[in-house]
């Protein structure tokens, strides 16, 4: 995205953040981040550094891009045991820019994408980094949400068939609210299978290798969670679901996401298997069911996708889901899943 800080909203964000004991005097920015929805920013006054998130440019979709909501689950994660930034600051829209955006704390060390940067490059340090990954998502459903000041953020009974018709709606091209035929063999698997909630906890929704910042001192260790922005109360394994839809496995085409964690072929990190082993041992949840949660990430991501590839050809998206080859390799491997893993 070409959004870009002028001389006039450099001098609000500078004057925002002085009036907050942040950061004072001349100001530099730097976008940072794999990421093609909300913008993130590194700001710094040379000694000190925060991070600034904001929307991308609008027109945006009703209820997408709330980074204040994003902020708000932050807030409530950040006194339990999941690394999270500190929320320094939020702005409403008209405050700073025409949108609203919130200052967080700049959390040092690497985010791994295509490689495993050093010293964290070792088979060890890999299979650390997979474990410390699991057990992150393992503190997070374990959160007491009710007592964060979260009870009012979702609404987890019935979500897991609310959540796959809600996404539904994004593509949906008839009067019947039927998806378009290319999606409708795996959404009709998806509604004629779809669970009971394992449970009720917090769940990030884009949870995976990329979005999490990892201490550069200690192999395996995650320092932050990044990229809150679609969280909310659900069902756990839907992460879980997504998180393994993300690694890559042998013998399976790397889906435009596993390409954002390509690190994870390298030797040391653990497969897909051993990495739900791992959560099941460690939160005794009944895994059988697990095919659903990951065919169901796999299309979720096909319908986003395939709607901001319809935003960027109008004019008012990132141009990146252009690809027309994005697509189809979610729904490839979420058929491909059905037929040799489904229930």
């Amino acid at each position: 995205m070409s959004w870009q800080w002028t001389d006039d909203t450099l001098r609000a964000l500078g004057g925002f953040l002085a009036d907050r004991g942040l950061l004072s005097g001349e100001l530099t920015t730097r976008r940072i981040g794999d990421g093609h929805s909300n913008l993130t920013f590194l700001v710094s006054d040379g000694p000190r550094q925060v991070i600034v998130r904001r929307p991308p440019p609008p027109p945006s979709p009703p209820g997408a891009h709330d980074v204040l909501r994003e902020a708000r689950f932050l807030t409530a994660l950040q006194d339990t045991s999941v690394p999270v930034p500190r929320v320094l600051a939020t702005a409403q829209a008209g405050e700073i820019l025409d949108v609203p955006l919130y200052v967080m704390s700049y959390i040092p060390g690497p985010v791994v994408t295509t490689s495993t940067p050093a010293p964290l490059d070792s088979p060890a340090g890999r299979a650390e980094i997979g474990a410390g990954l699991i057990d992150t998502l393992v503190e997070l459903h374990g959160v007491d949400w009710r007592s964060t000041g979260l009870a009012d953020a979702g609404r987890p009974a019935g979500f897991n068939a609310r959540h796959l018709h809600t996404i539904a709606r994004l593509v949906v091209d008839d009067d019947n609210g039927d998806p378009p035929a290319r999606f409708a063999p795996v959404f009709s698997w998806l509604t004629a299978n779809a669970p009971q909630e394992s449970g009720e906890s917090i769940i990030h929704c884009d949870f995976r290798l990329g979005n999490v910042i990892l201490a550069p001192d200690r192999p395996g260790r995650v320092a932050a969670v990044l990229d809150w922005e679609l969280a909310t109360i659900g069902d756990p394994l839907l992460d879980l679901g997504y998180f393994l839809a993300t690694v890559p496995e042998a013998g399976r085409p790397a889906n435009p996401t596993v390409q954002l964690g390509l690190a994870m072929c390298e030797p040391g990190y653990p497969t897909r298997s051993q990495l739900a082993d791992r959560y099941a041992t460690a939160t005794g949840r009944d895994l059988s069911g697990l095919p659903w949660y990951t065919v169901l990430a796999l299309w979720k991501l096909a319908v986003l996708y395939d709607y901001s590839a319809r935003r960027a050809q109008n004019g008012h998206g990132d141009p990146y889901y252009s690809n027309p080859g994005l697509v189809p390799a979610f729904l490839h491997e979420a058929q491909d899943t059905i037929d040799k893993d489904g229930l």
